[in-house]
C-alpha cells in the first residue's frame, strides 16, 4: 500500500470512511503504487468546509495532486484522470 503515513505525499485524497467512491479511488492509487495522504471529511456535507476549500465543492472523494498541478473531483473523473496520467500506457 502507498498510503504516507505523513502529509509529503505529493497526492491528498479527500474521502470519507466506508464511501465505496472513494475506495475505488484508493483501489486505483494502489494499483499504480501511488503516495498519497488520506485526509477523512466530516461526514455532514455541511461541515465539509477543508475540501470546499481546496476542489470548491463539498463531494468526495477528491484529490489534490501536487506533480500535476490537478485538483478534482467525482471518482469517475480521478480514476480517469489517474489512468491517463499514471497508468502504464504512458
Amino acid at each position: 500500500m502507498s498510503e504516507a503515513t505523513d502529509e509529503t505525499a505529493p497526492i491528498t485524497l479527500y474521502r470519507l470512511q466506508a464511501c465505496p467512491f472513494c475506495e475505488r479511488v484508493v483501489r486505483k492509487l494502489d494499483e499504480y503504487d501511488l503516495d498519497y495522504h488520506s485526509r477523512f471529511v466530516e461526514p455532514m456535507h455541511s461541515d465539509r468546509n477543508a475540501v470546499k476549500r481546496v476542489s470548491g465543492s463539498r463531494t468526495v472523494p477528491a484529490i489534490v495532486d501536487e506533480t500535476t498541478g490537478v485538483t478534482m473531483s467525482e471518482s469517475a473523473n480521478i480514476v480517469e484522470y489517474l489512468e491517463t496520467t499514471y497508468g502504464s500506457e504512458n
